[in-house]
């Protein structure tokens, strides 16, 4: 008999005051809150049970499983048509004026011999998660850190095949990825203004490798920093939500944006491209929940996409959300 997962699902009132109880309490809790900011799960360290939840935020010297054999990853993904559809409507939308930016996601089926808590015992990521019959997370994206009063966010856009001659050179050098990347960075800026003073730029641009089954791709970050208000542990929760969803993976301006999301997807993203992330009693990791494989009945769904900009080619933006269909396992 399988037994229940035991913590309950909170409302966004619940988990914005439970968070302010345990940062005035000095407790270390794992925090997980989905797209839409209006549901989540907040667990007391001393909670964790390993048989329901794993994540390498608590232990940071975790280490993949050795000698992992990833014998069948077979991926079905919509059709280049069915998204030639949705493309084309959130371009129609940009065209209006209604965005400037439009991050649009799309479920893939996947089929392969690994179960969900193989994939994360066997994944090298910065940021993992596994929550049993529910969903694994992947994630080379920070989200916010917040240390002695210190915020930084650390956005991540633009995305190319490592083994391309010249890849880093592409990447930096492409006029639509230089635009959405900058439009990301603006609305990420404007964001940590609401909640942090002295708000600047630190590193713009700048490339990590990430190793996957199918090959090295390459991925360009920003930082931008903030200063907290002394009295920010008072009403940390607070802060997290008015950050959320997080600009990286909506797009600007955020309010209209999210309602074409809504529109052009015809799916529900769920706890994918919500944040997770650890307090430890004194300081705040999260990331962005990108990487993200969810058990759906006997299925498993990998959700993937891209910002797409008046810029934006819809091949090149249908095969970056297949070539983002892949786990670090390599």
């Amino acid at each position: 008999m399988t037994e229940n997962f035991p913590y309950p699902l909170l409302n966004r009132n619940l988990l914005i005051t439970e968070i302010n109880r345990l940062v005035a309490a000095g407790q270390s809790f794992v925090f997980i809150i989905d797209y839409k900011a209006e549901n989540g799960y907040l667990i007391p360290e001393k909670s964790i049970d390993n048989r329901f939840i794993k994540t390498s935020v608590i232990n940071s010297e975790e280490k993949k499983q050795q000698n992992p054999t990833l014998l069948r990853w077979d991926a079905s993904p919509i059709s280049k048509n069915d998204y030639q559809l949705k493309f084309d409507y959130v371009r129609n939308q940009i065209q209006q004026g209604n965005s400037f930016l439009v991050n649009l996601t799309q479920p893939t089926s996947i089929e392969t011999n690994l179960t969900l808590e193989e994939i994360y015992e066997k994944s090298e990521a910065k940021y993992k998660l596994w929550l049993r019959e529910q969903f694994v997370v992947l994630s080379p994206e920070t989200f916010v850190k917040i240390t002695n009063r210190k915020i930084a966010s650390f956005p991540m856009k633009g995305t190319i095949d490592a083994t391309i001659p010249n890849a880093e050179q592409l990447i930096l050098e492409d006029t639509k990825e230089r635009a959405e990347h900058a439009t990301i960075v603006d609305l990420i800026r404007n964001d940590l203004s609401i909640v942090a003073s002295n708000v600047a730029v630190k590193r713009y641009r700048y490339i990590d490798r990430i190793s996957t089954n199918k090959g090295d791709l390459l991925q360009v970050s920003s930082e931008i920093t903030g200063e907290l208000p002394a009295d920010y542990p008072e009403y940390l929760g607070t802060i997290l939500f008015s950050l959320l969803p997080a600009g990286s993976i909506s797009g600007a301006p955020k309010p209209k944006t999210l309602e074409i999301i809504e529109a052009a997807e015809g799916y529900k993203r769920g706890f994918y491209t919500g944040i997770f992330g650890y307090f430890d009693g004194q300081d705040l990791d999260s990331t962005v929940m990108i990487r993200f494989i969810e058990k759906e009945g006997n299925k498993l769904i990998f959700k993937s996409g891209g910002g797409i900009t008046s810029q934006s080619d819809a091949t090149s933006e249908y095969n970056e959300l297949i070539q983002k269909v892949y786990v670090p396992i390599y």
